[in-house]
């Protein structure tokens, strides 16, 4: 029996819709939300395709977006500069920084300069500190679309032993946090765990997001296990075309899983979603 599939493509469609009824209410009381997104230029393409992109999304919903552009070469000092003013500009409300930053730039360090109210992707470590200690949900977009996927599926987390293949900062981490909070059994481990394929095994609920393709086989996952694949990763067919697949092994795992999310088409247009919902909620809060 081939398992049910996650779709969040439509799950991020719904919740558009409630998003797009808040920024409507906003707009008429004349207090629109706004995205105010800083993008360094690398001369690669894609950055700004992805930003003409979130522009248009956010046009859809009817949130406003103004994207600063700061040209190829700039330092930390220019970066920090912009954020500064942004900061300081009582007319923002929700600013976010797209990434990769240039290389000898300290992402870290400009992360933790946003103002935490003003952090609409949850990654100030002040936030992630607050998520720790159960006093907001401003968590990381991607780890916060990853749990609203699993709730999509109201199996219920109290109990249930949830393992999570990778730690990073801003979601592998942040994941393992929010399903400590809802009183789940959490295993955090990574591509260099001994004993990986025993732990996955042992999994009601198992949450690759370790960036290496197809880490996640068939003879990992435990029968009716729920799999949210968090990895995204850029890989070339035998023809040479490039596609972007997750960390999980579908074919092979389909068939086991009682529920799995696809790469595309599953975590990441929620994560959108979740950004934009964070924008919103972020205007309302300043009334």
């Amino acid at each position: 029996m081939s398992a049910k599939i996650i779709d969040g493509k439509a799950l991020a469609l719904a919740f558009r819709e409630q998003i797009a009824q808040r920024a409507g209410a906003l707009r008429d009381g004349g207090k629109p939300a706004k995205l105010d997104a800083l993008l360094v230029e690398s001369g690669d393409n894609g950055a700004r395709v992805y930003a003409q992109n979130q522009a248009r999304t956010c046009e859809a919903l009817g949130i406003e977006y103004e994207l600063h552009l700061l040209t190829v070469g700039s330092d930390q000092e220019a970066i920090e500069a912009k954020i500064d003013e942004l900061n300081s500009d009582q007319s923002v409300h929700a600013i976010m920084v797209h990434l990769p930053l240039p290389d000898g730039v300290d992402t870290y360090h400009i992360q933790e300069q946003i103002d935490p109210d003003k952090d609409v992707e949850g990654v100030n470590p002040a936030n992630i500190g607050n998520v720790v200690y159960g006093r907001s949900m401003r968590a990381p977009c991607t780890a916060l679309a990853t749990l609203k996927l699993i709730d999509s599926t109201d199996i219920e987390l109290k109990g249930k032993r949830c393992v999570v293949v990778g730690a990073s900062a801003v979601v592998g981490r942040p994941i393992a946090v929010l399903l400590m909070n809802r009183e789940a059994t959490v295993i955090s481990c990574n591509k260099f765990t001994v004993g990986l394929k025993e732990l996955c095994l042992s999994a009601d609920v198992l949450i690759p997001a370790a960036g290496v393709a197809g880490l996640i086989t068939g003879d990992m996952v435990r029968d009716g296990a729920l799999v949210v694949d968090v990895g995204v990763n850029r890989i070339k067919d035998e023809d040479g075309k490039s596609h972007t697949v997750g960390d999980v092994d579908f074919k092979g795992v389909e068939p086991i899983a009682g529920w799995l999310s696809p790469v595309p088409g599953g975590v990441g247009p929620m994560t959108v979603a979740v950004l934009l919902h964070n924008v919103v909620e972020l205007a309302e809060e300043r009334g």
